[in-house]
């Protein structure tokens, strides 16, 4: 017969294992299973704009997930079949479902800040590469009726701020500390923001552009 503190010991002992078992699990699915969700939403989503701009009549936006998308966003430098839903918001179910626009932005081509954020890690992970991102990279924003180019003024690792630096996402960002900022005398802006390490940090990285090229598609 065991003893309690062998029965407590054998009980404990199982409960770490499953314990250990649920946190890898959690950790997988975070890893893995919202990036492929979230890739097949996005991929999904740019498939039925595309449709819709295409048919007559059809609508400038669709629903992803939780969220509209109304445009789609390229990086050439991420490759030629990169293409990622621009969705309303950077709530948690926004950016899972595609690059987000922060709340009283600029419409893509307008005068002002189009600022947007992207996970690097899980949810489709589309700004995963941002460091990679240099001066002069594009950033193509299309809407069903133009398509708009931006050159980045900055590279993806140039600037590093606390998530509260909210100067990043006015209409004319101007860097208190007198460091990197967006293009002089342009105002037709982009910022891009994206969490500054893979894994949990309070810092982003920022990129900024400006608009180059308005064409009909």
């Amino acid at each position: 017969m065991r003893s309690p503190r062998a029965t407590w010991s054998r009980r404990a002992g199982l409960l770490l294992i499953v314990a250990g078992v649920v946190l890898l699990g959690y950790v997988g699915w975070q890893l893995y299973g919202t990036n492929y969700v979230s890739q097949r939403r996005h991929d999904s989503t740019v498939e039925k704009l595309r449709e819709e701009w295409a048919r007559p009549g059809g609508t400038a936006s669709v629903a992803a997930g939780d969220s509209l998308a109304d445009a789609i966003v390229r990086v050439p430098a991420f490759g030629d079949d990169y293409a990622v839903p621009l969705v309303a918001g950077v709530a948690d179910a926004a950016l899972a479902s595609g690059i987000g626009v922060f709340p009283g932005s600029a419409e893509p081509g307008g005068e002002g800040n189009v600022a947007l954020a992207g996970h690097r890690i899980t949810h489709g992970e589309p700004l995963r590469d941002m460091p990679d991102l240099v001066v002069g990279d594009e950033i193509v924003i299309e809407t069903r009726d133009r398509v708009y180019t931006y050159v980045l003024d900055t590279g993806g690792e140039d600037l590093r701020v606390p998530f509260t630096a909210g100067w990043v996402l006015s209409d004319s960002p101007v860097n208190p500390d007198g460091g990197t900022g967006p293009a002089t005398g342009e105002t037709r802006l982009l910022t891009l923001t994206t969490c500054a390490e893979l894994f949990h940090t309070d810092d982003r990285l920022v990129a900024f552009g400006h608009l180059v090229d308005s064409r009909r598609r």
